[in-house]
């Protein structure tokens, strides 16, 4: 893998990113270049199209940031694609040691770091603070899981009800699913 440096200009957001960046979002990616410098560099394609890492492109042009680091990936369009989703995925998927959290932020804090340097918001840093371990502190802070799928069925008179019940059936099997029925009456046995 081969570090570059290039200038900002040079590069574009990718316009079918899937990973959208708020202002939170953009102001924490913001906070940490200014107080960190760029870490780790950006993954682009051979056109320079941005892979991973199309916030922190933003937030350096929003900084008027001249010139970033990248990597130029040479993997092909679709896997590309692929690696960006299992990138941004995996990160969502991380969970806090929420004690251990707390001890690291109030020493952090105590050394003059801003909470804002490291994605925190006083309300952020107030809870953690206060009570790492209650449920209400991980709840405030845990990034919550989507909501399950919701599979809707309607009846069609012309819809075999065995067809109908092999559908249901086969939701039924896929992993976390809860399946709740209502009908008129009618049983799957009916």
């Amino acid at each position: 893998m081969t570090i570059e440096t290039v200038l900002v200009d040079t590069l574009s957001l990718d316009p079918a990113n899937a990973r959208k960046h708020g202002e939170r979002n953009l102001e924490a990616i913001k906070a940490s270049l200014r107080r960190f410098g760029q870490q780790k560099p950006i993954v682009v394609d051979s056109r320079g199209v941005v892979r991973a890492g199309n916030g922190t492109l933003e937030a350096a042009k929003a900084l008027g940031w001249r010139e970033v680091q990248i990597v130029r990936s040479d993997l092909p369009t679709t896997e590309l694609t692929a690696y960006s989703i299992a990138d941004n995925r995996a990160a969502e998927l991380a969970e806090w040691d929420i004690d251990a959290l707390a001890d690291q932020l109030a020493a952090l804090t105590s050394d003059g770091f801003d909470g804002g340097e490291l994605g925190f918001t006083d309300d952020d840093l107030n809870a953690l603070l206060s009570d790492a371990s209650s449920p209400a502190t991980l709840n405030q802070l845990e990034v919550r899981e989507p909501p399950p799928m919701t599979w809707v069925l309607i009846g069609i008179p012309t819809v075999r009800f065995d067809e109908v019940a092999a559908t249901v059936e086969m939701i039924a099997q896929i992993p976390d699913v809860v399946l709740e029925t209502t009908s008129n009456g009618a049983t799957l046995e009916d």
